[in-house]
């Protein structure tokens, strides 16, 4: 039986570099589990990579089709930008082990879909002023310069990431991401001991 590892935290927490890094971990051999986003493609990014990037039409088309799993809308001071994940022929939880990030609600409506036991939670937790300072130096870059809503993002954090949410979820066990480094091996490690208790043989 196949599982999805979910990677999900505030903003600037670092799981976008994480998910990356478990990607290239041959060891693990893990699937990307791409999500999709009519948000702009930002600097450095890659469609069907980072994120598969649609529009509206075709967040709708999808919609119709029966396909997305949980979708998630936001008013950022751009406009509004939808992320959200489809059911599509690349997934197979017969076969492989998947990887996805995303956030709270996305974990959660991924969690109902496919079954509390096919869904672990990664909770990656960072001190918020090391994610703010993150996220400005990140926002200082001429390519984004998007302040305000570095500001919304924040801010929202703190309304969907309660300790009441997170015990609701379920959520017990946490990585501090403070050593990028150190933080990346003690999720590996956990995936893999989740996988020898699963008697994996990949």
């Amino acid at each position: 039986m196949g599982r999805i590892y979910y990677l999900f935290g505030k903003s600037s927490c670092g799981k976008d570099s994480i998910y990356q890094e478990l990607l290239k971990d041959r060891e693990l051999g893990l699937k990307g589990l791409v999500l999709y986003t009519t948000r702009p493609m930002r600097d450095g990014e890659i469609d069907g990579v980072t994120y598969h990037f649609t529009d509206e039409e075709g967040f709708q088309r999808l919609s119709k089709e029966g396909r997305v799993i949980e979708s998630r809308t936001y008013e950022t001071v751009h406009g509004v930008w939808r992320y959200f994940t489809a059911k599509d022929e690349a997934l197979d939880l017969d076969g492989s082990d998947y990887l996805a990030t995303g956030s709270l609600g996305a974990f959660l409506a991924t969690r109902a879909y496919f079954g509390k036991e096919k869904v672990v939670p990664i909770y990656i937790e960072v001190d918020d002023g090391i994610r703010l300072s993150r996220a400005l130096e990140r926002e200082l870059r001429p390519e984004n310069r998007r302040f305000k809503e570095m500001c919304r993002r924040f801010l929202a954090d703190d309304e969907d990431y309660t300790e009441e949410k997170l015990a609701e979820a379920g959520i017990e066990k946490r990585f501090v991401n403070d050593v990028f480094f150190d933080c990346l091996e003690e999720i590996a490690e956990y995936i893999r001991r989740k996988r020898a208790a699963d008697g994996y043989q990949g």
